[in-house]
């Protein structure tokens, strides 16, 4: 069995009202990868993310960049354990 990898991601920048989590959600189902994204009320935006290393690390490099209107400043990286239900969810703003 693959072994997964799961982050959580704090991702800063022009990240609200420009289709992020859309977007994101997109890209992640595409990837077939599992987790979840918010908002925060900071004005970041949150994500967790889980599948196989391959697939997370490629989404980590599409999150760099964001959507077309999305201006990525930084992503801070923190490694996970807890497996999140499967699919990709949308949460509300925390």
């Amino acid at each position: 069995m693959t072994e997964l990898t799961i982050f959580r991601l704090r991702i800063k920048g022009r990240v609200q009202g420009v289709g992020f989590r859309d977007w994101a959600s997109e890209e992640a189902s595409s990837r077939k990868l599992d987790g979840w994204i918010r908002n925060r009320s900071d004005g970041s935006v949150e994500l967790l993310v889980a599948g196989s290393d391959e697939g997370v690390q490629d989404m980590l490099r599409a999150l760099t960049q964001g959507p077309p209107l999305a201006q990525v400043h930084n992503i801070d990286i923190h490694k996970e354990t807890d497996l999140p239900p499967a699919g990709f969810a949308r949460k509300p703003t925390l």
